[in-house]
């Protein structure tokens, strides 16, 4: 590993790339795993669902609060090493993603049931990948039982022990679990409490919409005149990107894979009086949340539904590596912005979003008194 860690680093072939998931420290670890035997659990009579996946902002369909007893959600990852355009300034990234999306897909399920989950490494792929989920209990979240080649799958089941909000991302190994997640290969769970949401007196909270947002940094390299670099495969620009990464500042900070991802046609819509559950994913760097002209009505800041959310706040605040709610009632119309109030990666970075919300507007809780005029 230390030629990768090497600021000149060589340009690495398919056979090197694939070598540079292994972890030694883990290697032990990851081969006990993978040939332990299963664990015998009898859960044949538990009914199966397939989730249908759906590219974020949206949510699969799902009840807020669970019917019957626990279940088996089958879901499928399709691995997609593609080619994205992540500004408006044409500026590309090779992104490693979960069913085509960045972030990827959510999956929402109830707590107690069970998460059954297929990975598919498409044969065209360059990288070994693998999925870590923080919702689940167990070493290394899955990834030691999910690593698959380039033409191989794997299928895992993990019980949704704790409810909550959860970030799960690729973890493949050393330097590559940076470089995965930048490179867009991360998205989000959401386990429900099998009664639904409460507030802190265990009444219930409903929401008419959900929206994901996921949270993306990444770290474009530049030229010698300081355009950002274009790379014809997957992987080529591991070295060039691990020096730009080693510098902690990302080159772009955006939701949803691409500067604008959630605004003009693409903005989020709403309704004066409409409950809107916001979900903010984001697996590596920490965010800071805030609807500008509205509150966090209900927050769930850590992302767990089994404690009292906070109320009235005006920023939350979302740790690196995991995922938090805000449920707002709209009460005005208009054109919101949802940003990362670090301000310089909302405005100059690209980390901003819009929630468009028709209805009557309401005088009481805001009016224009006097329109700019001279000064007097």
């Amino acid at each position: 590993m230390a030629g990768l860690q090497s600021v000149n680093t060589p340009k690495l072939s398919r056979r090197v790339l694939l070598a540079a998931t292994t972890v030694a420290a883990m290697g032990a670890a990851t081969a006990a795993a993978q040939e332990a035997p299963p664990e015998k659990v009898d859960i044949s009579s538990l009914p199966r669902v397939k989730q249908a996946m759906v590219a974020p902002p949206f949510l699969p369909e799902h009840e807020q609060v669970a019917t019957g007893g626990p279940k088996i959600v089958e879901v499928t990852f399709v691995i997609e090493e593609k080619k994205m355009v992540i500004d408006g300034e044409g500026t590309e990234v090779w992104a490693l993603t979960f069913n085509g999306s960045v972030p990827g897909p959510m999956i929402v399920v109830h707590e107690g049931d069970y998460v059954e989950l297929t990975l598919k490494n498409l044969a065209t792929n360059l990288m070994e990948h693998n999925i870590d989920f923080h919702a689940s209990t167990g070493a290394l979240g899955g990834g030691a039982l999910t690593k698959v080649l380039p033409g191989e799958q794997a299928v895992l089941r993990w019980k949704a022990v704790k409810s909550g909000v959860f970030v799960y991302h690729c973890a493949p190994g050393d330097i590559m679990i940076p470089y995965h997640v930048v490179h867009g290969m991360n998205g989000a769970v959401m386990v429900l409490p099998r009664d639904g949401l409460k507030d802190g007196k265990g009444n219930p909270l409903k929401y008419d919409f959900a929206y994901y947002i996921g949270e993306q940094d990444y770290y474009i390299p530049r030229d010698e005149q300081g355009a950002f670099k274009k790379y014809e495969t997957a992987g080529e620009d591991l070295s060039e990107s691990l020096d730009v990464m080693r510098t902690l500042t990302p080159t772009h900070v955006v939701f949803n894979g691409a500067a604008g991802a959630l605004t003009g046609d693409a903005a989020l819509k709403a309704k004066v009086g409409d409950n809107v559950l916001f979900i903010h994913a984001q697996a590596n760097r920490d965010s800071r949340p805030h609807l500008i002209g509205g509150h966090g009505d209900y927050v769930w800041e850590a992302g767990s539904f089994a404690d009292v959310p906070q109320t009235g706040l005006e920023t939350w605040f979302i740790r690196g590596g995991s995922a938090g709610a805000m449920l707002y009632k709209f009460r005005q119309p208009g054109i919101y912005a949802y940003v990362n109030h670090n301000l310089i990666e909302a405005v100059m970075l690209g980390a901003t979003a819009h929630v468009v919300v028709d209805g009557e507007w309401n005088d009481d809780l805001m009016m224009q008194v006097v329109k700019p005029e001279p000064i007097t």
